[in-house]
């Protein structure tokens, strides 16, 4: 038996996940990792339980047998997008451990995006504490109290909620951190990083690890959901991030980066210095990171080109303006096939989210995008449809016209939680086809000369788009969702100032 203080834990087990289990591209729970290394800068011993790679809850009670935690927090990474989906296999897993926890007398405590929406969900399965919001700090300070360190109640403290005898207590939420240098580096020791290097070599053959330059994002989409940051921005320094990087490169041996960032390098000059301090320190690892088409200038090409970066996923969403507008994206549908030949001709990699189903979508809505997609041809997409997460403008716009059913079981779903234009069996027959499409056409492309097979197959393809429009009224809803925006049009966050 090894006794330590903290238990630090998170639910998303990639076993109950099918669609992250076909891509298997595995990440550290880098949000977990970063308290875990706050924690112990101060003093507190720590152990992590790491479910990513687990093979099942079993692990965890055999984490809590072996270390006799006194306190237990589920800190689910906030920099995964898959966490923002609040899928309901990590919810109903983190209530079972929760309850085990409980059962071993360790104190429970949470925090993430589906805590912070939804903390009486969690309240009912033994969580004595909700973290809400950015929770770095938070959870520092109720460590304090709860082990005697400081004086003080945890019934006042700031970005908390709890139930009392009275009812749930809301305290009022916490100011973000604007200097995100202050935090140490995540306790990449804790990993099992071999475990990761494994299964990203056996499906991929290289191995790829997680990092962050930044936290937040300010710009508008109103389905985006931003339970942690909300509209705040915040920029860890250039030097700062390739001192990590440094530091990575060295120990932990990766062939790639993905930068979690909502928004990757929102000034040009950012990225401009990252480079220079990058190739100061040798520290170049090639890179993936998430931008907006809008952002995406020649200079910002060039100094991304220089610094490693090998591809780049943009928030396309739609070839139709009309569906931009109408998600407050802030971005021209005229600027993606630019953008995509600018990374082109950089030699990066141009990936595509496209996003269906957004209220007042129709066929031609649909097949413009689909065309966007043909004519540009990036390098791969990530098609969904809209899903109307908690504390969201689009949310608040539909909920009145949701179902039973708010959350997704795993990222695969694809169900409507609202009336679209059309049904669930048509968007998940549009996922099918719009990645066909742009398979055929990709190695098309890379032939020298035509091959007749693949032309035969793209003729087939053609009349199974025909065959789905021409199913229109068997798929079409009978009563889809209208929405109307009870707001002024967004401002578009002003660039050239300091986000910090």
């Amino acid at each position: 038996m090894i006794m330590t203080e903290i238990l630090l834990a998170h639910a998303f087990f990639l076993n109950n996940d099918p669609k992250q289990i076909k891509k298997m591209r595995p990440y550290p729970p880098l949000g977990t990792l970063y308290a875990a290394s706050s924690l112990r800068s101060l003093g507190y011993s720590v152990s992590l339980y790491d479910a990513m790679l687990s093979e099942g809850e079993h692990e965890f009670k055999s984490y809590l047998e072996q270390y006799q935690p006194s306190y237990v927090a589920f800190y689910e990474d906030q920099f995964n997008f898959l966490n923002k989906m609040c899928l309901n296999h990590v919810r109903e897993a983190t209530c079972r451990m929760s309850e085990m926890a409980r059962a071993h007398h360790a104190t429970v405590i949470a925090a993430g995006a589906d805590v912070s929406d939804q903390p009486e969900a969690y309240f009912a399965h033994g969580v004595q504490y909700a973290l809400l919001g950015e929770a770095d700090h938070t959870l520092i300070e109720l460590m304090d109290i709860l082990s005697g360190r400081k004086e003080g109640s945890a019934e006042t403290l700031a970005g908390l909620t709890m139930p009392t005898a009275d009812g749930i207590r809301r305290n009022p939420s916490r100011a973000l951190e604007r200097q995100p240098d202050v935090f140490p580096f995540p306790a990449w020791d804790l990993l099992d990083a071999e475990r990761y290097r494994k299964a990203w070599n056996e499906a991929h053959g290289y191995f790829s690890l997680n990092m962050v330059t930044t936290r937040g994002c300010p710009f508008h989409c109103n389905w985006c959901a931003k339970p942690i940051w909300g509209q705040r921005y915040a920029m860890r320094s250039p030097a700062n991030v390739a001192e990590e990087m440094a530091w990575v490169k060295h120990n932990l041996n990766p062939d790639h980066i993905w930068f979690a960032d909502d928004i990757f390098g929102l000034r040009p000059q950012w990225v401009a210095e990252f480079a220079r301090e990058v190739e100061s320190r040798n520290a170049s690892i090639p890179f993936m990171i998430q931008s907006r088409v809008d952002l995406i200038t020649e200079q910002a090409v060039a100094a991304l080109a220089r610094a490693g970066c090998v591809e780049v996923w943009l928030g396309a969403e739609s070839g139709s303006q009309k569906i931009l507008d109408a998600m407050d994206k802030g971005t021209k549908a005229q600027e993606i096939p630019v953008v995509r030949e600018r990374l082109r001709q950089a030699g990066i990699k141009a990936c595509f989210f496209i996003q269906f189903g957004y209220p007042g979508e129709t066929f031609e809505d649909i097949m413009t995008t689909v065309q966007m997609v043909r004519d540009t041809l990036p390098d791969d997409i990530g098609v969904s449809v809209s899903y109307p997460l908690p504390g969201t403008k689009f949310y608040k716009m539909v909920q009145n016209q949701m179902g039973t059913k708010v959350h997704w079981e795993e990222s695969n779903d694809l169900e409507m939680m609202f009336q679209g234009t059309y049904q669930t069996p048509f968007y998940r027959q549009l996922h099918t086809l719009i990645h066909r499409d742009l398979e055929l056409r990709q190695q098309l492309y890379a032939q020298s000369a035509s091959d007749t097979e693949l032309l035969q197959a793209l003729d087939c393809l053609t009349d199974d788009w025909f065959t789905m429009g021409q199913l229109d009224g068997q798929y079409r809803s009978a009563d889809p969702t209208v929405i109307r925006k009870d707001y002024d049009q967004v401002e578009e966050p002003d660039l050239s100032k300091e986000w910090n």
